[in-house]
């Protein structure tokens, strides 16, 4: 293992002159949870807006990928227009809500909650004890998001995605927790561990160039890298212990602690919902590539 070289996301905005006062936060500030609605159905996405001197800085996650900067920005007091890969965006703000249209359906936001991480808010007293969310025998207790298209089976005490199809989440809802999965990922695969279905923890071993520290194993994807690298294992069994309170975050691989009570900023693509203040499932991405295993899925909640 070796550590990783710090490094900041630098987030270029191509924006329109300053529309407000670099002392007046405009009423977009903030961090949003939004819905878009389609004509097939909603689905999750995610903005946070910046003052920087006057000067917009917006961010966003879609249905999919990663968080990125926003194009082509226009502010004019409560509305907002801007360009991302998928087309324009028209956002209206009234009461610390957000209505508008997406480049392929209406949307609604609200304010994301703060979920404050650990220094500010109370620890449990105690942790319950760990309680196995999948038996070794079968599928109880867990639903495929596609069922025409599972691959999820259980054999061998494992559960394993013998090709890529449907995801696969638990029943069981959560708030906080410190959960323990161990995985066994091929050479070539690419899976994650969504917490509360919201923010994906990254499991892949693909070719080394294809994703940087924001995107490879370990990483919350998009937003936070490992600290420290671990050696890369394809095809052997690995664990992850992570420990979600609120927005934070710790990750500890192998027994290496790789990310340390950092604080998620929003969801991550691919996500249930949008819904960041309630409970949620633990999540396994299966859409990507077959052959991931995972087996030992414990998780202990708050007593």
């Amino acid at each position: 293992m070796r550590s990783l070289c710090a490094r900041e996301v630098i987030v270029t905005v191509i924006s329109a002159a300053s529309l407000f006062g670099a002392d007046t936060p405009s009423p977009l500030s903030g961090r949003w949870d939004l819905t878009i609605m389609t004509s097939k159905g909603t689905y999750p996405s995610w903005m946070e807006f910046a003052d920087e001197g006057g000067r917009p800085a917006i961010r966003m996650v879609g249905r999919t990928g990663s968080v990125h900067p926003v194009q082509n920005t226009r502010v004019d007091g409560p509305h907002l227009t801007f360009q991302d890969g998928t087309g324009r965006w028209v956002i209206t703000v009234k009461d610390r809500k957000l209505t508008g249209q997406a480049p392929d359906g209406q949307l609604n936001g609200v304010t994301a909650p703060a979920l404050k991480n650990e220094t500010t808010r109370k620890a449990p007293a105690a942790w319950g004890a760990p309680e196995p969310l999948f038996n070794g025998r079968d599928l109880t207790g867990w639903l495929p998001d596609n069922p025409a298209a599972n691959h999820w089976i259980a054999e061998n005490g494992e559960l394993q995605n013998t090709q890529a199809g449907a995801n696969i989440r638990t029943a069981r809802k959560f708030g906080d927790f410190k959960l323990h999965i161990e995985y066994n990922c091929p050479l070539g695969g690419n899976s994650g561990v969504y917490l509360r279905g919201r923010y994906e923890v990254q499991v892949e071993y693909e070719p080394p160039a294809k994703n940087d520290g924001f995107h490879g194993m370990g990483s919350i994807y998009g937003f936070i890298p490992p600290a420290t690298e671990v050696d890369p294992r394809p095809g052997q069994w690995e664990t992850y212990d992570v420990t979600l309170m609120g927005r934070t975050v710790s990750v500890v691989r192998d027994g290496v602690p790789i990310i340390d009570k950092a604080e998620i900023p929003g969801i991550t693509g691919g996500a249930l919902d949008s819904q960041e203040g309630e409970p949620g499932p633990i999540y396994l991405q299966g859409d990507h590539t077959g052959g991931l295993k995972y087996r030992n899925i414990t998780i202990a909640v708050p007593r």
